[in-house]
């Protein structure tokens, strides 16, 4: 993470929907805080012989509207005030694509790279065994997040259901399809981005075969997102990865990058590219910049430099709040990440349905549905910033806010 603790950018998201939408302190309290949280330490067997113990947490934001939802990352850099405001996050995005879940989130303070797959099956054995008592399909739903995968689910899922005695496909989503998962999750947050990314270039008038775009990162959400902008004619100039970044001015060729990524691991070094500083690539001028990789990477410091007339967030809170109000005043449209990955959490809802139906939908369905809940979530918020004055997060953060206030008071307080 680049820039400050993501818990107090997401609190001052909070503070300031509250204050706009009139609740009290007591409301604050209530939704700042996480309603459970469980912190566990896991003894790893290395390979080797040694034994390494790890820690790991889970954050359950809120369930007030439906179980907790979030993905689970390993990432050297996890922590909990982390874990917490990507739990917060996670409400809002849920209640803003009227999903029936609470936010959760969970995390392991684990590099995957330096890990044998047999070495991350039991990490990821013994941390499921941990939390058991808190997860499952009525409770809390798993998937996968930044350094997991669907295969992480299946060890998961297996986990969780030799506890059970039976097999137990809605304990997580972003499973193999082979085993319950939905056809389509795995593309699911780049497809969302990239059809938010169209309407908020067809909201500026822009023309998406003449226009840019740079993608910050090039794992789940920027491979798939640069794919899709480049099938919809809009020319990718440049893409990095935790290695570094590369740049065409005339456009990437997205399909030839994918193939070098595959065959040496990053993309660097890329034929017929230049190779430039990945912190540069922020600050190129294009049309729409997508950082898609992690937290706070645009900050005071960089964000008077950003040349893109819009930002869409495919990662997680990569915009800080002083960052937020400088891009506002140079009149850079940005597109809150609650809005804009939200696409993930929306087929994971799908893939969930389908696994507590025992019937699967199709390709074609499962796009189709996901296109009318972002095309319809994106009216909601621009209609909403239009008529309030407000710029799309703060509309996004009140609208989610809101329903997830208006659930709290439905229910009242128990006892």
């Amino acid at each position: 993470m680049s820039g400050g603790n993501p818990l107090d950018e997401a609190r001052d998201q909070l503070a300031n929907a509250i204050k706009t939408l009139g609740y009290d302190e007591g409301m604050y309290d209530m939704l700042a805080s996480p309603r459970r949280e469980l912190t566990v330490s896991i003894p790893l067997r290395r390979d080797d012989g040694r034994v390494e113990v790890v820690t790991g947490h889970r954050v359950q934001h809120n369930f007030t509207r439906g179980p907790a939802k979030g993905g689970l990352r390993y990432s050297p850099h996890v922590d909990l005030d982390e874990v917490r405001a990507l739990a917060m996050w996670m409400t809002w995005k849920c209640a803003l694509l009227d999903v029936p879940y609470g936010g959760a989130k969970g995390g392991v303070r684990i590099d995957p790279r330096q890990y044998s797959r047999a070495e991350l099956e039991r990490v990821t054995r013994r941390y499921t065994s941990e939390i058991i008592p808190i997860i499952g399909p009525g409770h809390d739903i798993p998937a996968p997040d930044i350094g997991t995968d669907e295969q992480t689910m299946a060890w998961m899922m297996d986990t969780y259901s030799a506890s059970q005695g039976h097999t137990v496909l809605g304990v997580v989503t972003g499973k193999p399809v082979s085993l319950g998962g939905s056809l389509g999750r795995a593309s699911a947050t780049s497809r969302g981005v990239t059809i938010v990314a169209l309407e908020a270039l067809a909201a500026r008038g822009f023309d998406p075969a003449a226009s840019t775009a740079v993608v910050q990162g090039f794992g789940k959400v920027g491979r798939g997102t640069a794919r899709f902008l480049a099938e919809a004619g809009v020319s990718v100039v440049a893409v990095s990865d935790q290695y570094g970044a590369i740049e065409d001015p005339d456009g990437l060729d997205i399909a030839s990058v994918e193939a070098f990524v595959d065959e040496t691991g990053s993309v660097v070094g890329h034929p017929g590219s230049r190779e430039i500083d990945g912190a540069a690539l922020l600050t190129l001028p294009c049309t729409v910049l997508v950082p898609a990789a992690v937290e706070g990477v645009l900050t005071e410091a960089n964000a008077p430099r950003v040349r893109a007339k819009i930002v869409v967030e495919g990662a997680n809170g990569p915009t800080t709040a002083a960052a937020d109000r400088i891009l506002e005043a140079h009149g850079v449209m940005v597109v809150p990440d609650i809005l804009a990955n939200a696409g993930g959490v929306v087929v994971s809802y799908f893939e969930w349905v389908q696994a507590n139906q025992a019937y699967w939908w199709s390709e074609s369905e499962v796009e189709q549905r996901l296109g009318q809940r972002m095309r319809s979530a994106w009216s909601d918020v621009t209609d909403h910033a239009e008529s309030s004055g407000l710029s799309l997060r703060n509309a996004a953060t009140c609208l989610a806010v809101q329903r997830v206030a208006d659930a709290h008071l439905l229910r009242g307080l128990y006892p």
